[in-house]
């Protein structure tokens, strides 16, 4: 129901903006500029969908391959100990514990494009085991966190952007983005354990929480002594090495199973179409949404507020300006991508505000995006506490994004 509240809160603030801004400012052109962002933003709903279409046909053709060929469950049994504590109501070697850890996997090595399918395919496994098909269950909730948090050890997207805006030095926001993104993972799954009375004194989770934690102090060691023209050079190749890796692996194993391949990609890829043709009311839905709230200008009246609010109080308001990234980060990851590059574009790729905008920008992931497209791939209605829980994981990775920029950069 949280989900219904906030869509329709967008349109209702938006008209209120609107009407406030014809009468008291006399634009007339504001209606316009409304109707024309639900059309465009409608086209591109459907265009992201097409544009999925192919990809999700790929990876769960070979998600079918290492399901057929033992892989998936391998990596099932590998994570277990862990995720049968995150996930008490999957059970031991269920096939959504692998395709759960892949997902995970991918979001860590930032390759979006394959944890997407790879995520809709948990879901479809943990939909399975779901009574109530309209309702998340907790398993989908702890998911959904821990896609919504966007755990990512490699943003290469995001120094890709900072090179192409003329950056003297592209990778110096990987360490900033590593930890803040590691804490909004960090407080996301612990949050959502207290609430769902999962034991986070146990032994098995200590061990796998604090060796997640020295990975990542291990990560920030080794990328903080390399020369920094290599970080992105390293993080690329070890992030699509592995992936290709893991490619090799379902297909050896199915070359060891002796099955045909050929058959069971074809199987996997029409259940990639399938689910690609389910998501796209459901993206149209959020996404003219929050086209809507922004063309509106509410947006902008809300950055305005807050940075009143932080100079009233005395505090330095020189982050204020990456504000708009962290509040569109939630609702439109190429929204809030966009206003990272006009940042970028305005100020300069290496201007602190700049910097403090792409550390917002890789702490979480776009958790209205994740809960209409993994929610949707499955029919789940229902989505209990997940947005705010989700909320909170980017609200954390926002603050600690800035944090980190004023440790590293101010």
């Amino acid at each position: 129901m949280a989900l219904n509240y906030i869509w329709i809160a967008f349109f209702l603030i938006a008209f209120v903006v609107a009407v406030g801004k014809t009468i008291f400012l006399g634009d007339l052109d504001i209606w316009s500029t409304i109707m024309s962002a639900s059309f465009s933003s409608a086209a591109t709903a459907f265009e992201i969908s097409l544009g999925l279409t192919g990809i999700l046909s790929l990876w769960m053709g070979l998600m079918k391959i290492g399901e057929h060929g033992g892989v998936i469950q391998f990596f099932g049994r590998l994570i277990s100990p862990l995720f049968t504590r995150l996930f008490p109501g999957i059970p031991k070697g269920h096939p959504a514990m692998g395709s759960i850890f892949m997902n995970v996997s991918a979001n860590m090595l930032g390759l979006d494009n394959a944890a997407t399918p790879l995520g809709l395919k948990a879901m479809q496994e943990m939909q399975s085991l779901n009574d109530k098909k309209d309702t998340a269950t907790d398993a989908m909730l702890m998911f959904l966190i821990l896609n919504a948090s966007g755990l990512c050890f490699i943003p290469i997207s995001i120094m890709m952007y900072r090179a192409q805006a003329g950056a003297s030095n592209p990778t110096d926001v990987f360490l900033p983005i590593l930890l803040a993104t590691f804490i909004a993972t960090f407080v996301g799954i612990v949050a959502l354990c207290i609430k769902q009375r999962i034991n986070l004194l146990d032994k098995v989770m200590l061990a796998w929480l604090g060796g997640l934690a020295l990975i990542v102090a291990g990560v920030v060691w080794f990328f903080a002594r390399l020369p920094k023209e290599e970080v992105e050079l390293y993080s690329g190749f070890v992030a699509n090495a592995l992936l290709f890796s893991v490619i090799v692996m379902f297909l050896l194993a199915g070359l060891r199973k002796r099955i045909n391949m050929y058959d069971a990609f074809i199987e996997g890829a029409k259940e990639g179409f399938k689910t690609a043709v389910m998501i796209i009311p459901y993206l149209v839905a959020i996404l003219v949404a929050i086209a809507v709230f922004r063309a509106s200008g509410a947006m902008d009246v809300i950055t305005r507020w807050m940075e009143l609010a932080v100079n009233a109080i005395g505090l330095d308001a020189e982050w204020v300006g990456a504000l708009p990234t962290a509040l569109m980060k939630p609702l439109s990851g190429s929204g809030s991508r966009g206003m990272m590059v006009d940042l970028m574009s305005t100020y300069g790729a290496d201007a602190f505000v700049s910097r403090v905008s792409a550390a917002i920008q890789g702490s979480t992931d776009t958790t209205f995006y994740i809960l209409a497209v993994y929610f949707g791939s499955v029919g789940v209605v229902k989505t209990r506490y997940a947005v705010p829980y989700a909320l909170l994981a980017d609200a954390v990775g926002s603050v600690a994004g800035i944090i980190a920029a004023y440790i590293f950069f101010s």
